[in-house]
């Protein structure tokens, strides 16, 4: 059975910002799962017995060798991606990297290019996630 697509899946994301204000973005790759060549906050599934905080820290690290600090929740979103026929709970966190570090892309099957974008100048196409987090964000 397949997360998301047999069961609602859950999943957690790290809205990143730097001290200019700026978000980090990944472009996913033809190979992932969903959102193929969409930039997107990035995040991952929450693994059985990981908490959704434990989940992004670990996503963040794996995928671009990066410690983050968590700020505070941002939001709790259903990410409902017809196209992909998959469903998923996905809790944003606002987060920062830790001083000193550099964001790399670690695993090349799932991110085609990376980058820090300002809110009035980001990439397209945004992923579904993404644009609902956003918009949570620029609310508050």
């Amino acid at each position: 059975m397949k997360k998301g697509v047999d069961y609602i899946g859950v999943s957690a994301g790290a809205l990143i910002l730097n001290e200019k204000g700026e978000i980090f973005l990944n472009k996913r790759s033809q190979k992932t799962r969903n959102s193929r060549g969409q930039w997107e906050a990035p995040g991952g599934a929450v693994e059985f017995g990981e908490t959704r905080e434990e989940a992004v820290v670990r996503e963040i690290k794996e995928e671009f060798g990066v410690d983050i600090e968590i700020i505070r929740v941002l939001q709790v979103a259903d990410e409902i991606l017809v196209e992909d026929k998959q469903h998923w709970l996905a809790t944003t966190f606002v987060v920062k990297i830790k001083d000193g570090q550099i964001p790399k892309i670690m695993e090349p099957e799932k991110s085609d290019a990376i980058g820090w974008f300002s809110l009035d100048n980001l990439p397209s196409p945004l992923s579904y996630i993404t644009q609902l987090d956003l918009k949570a964000y620029k609310k508050d």
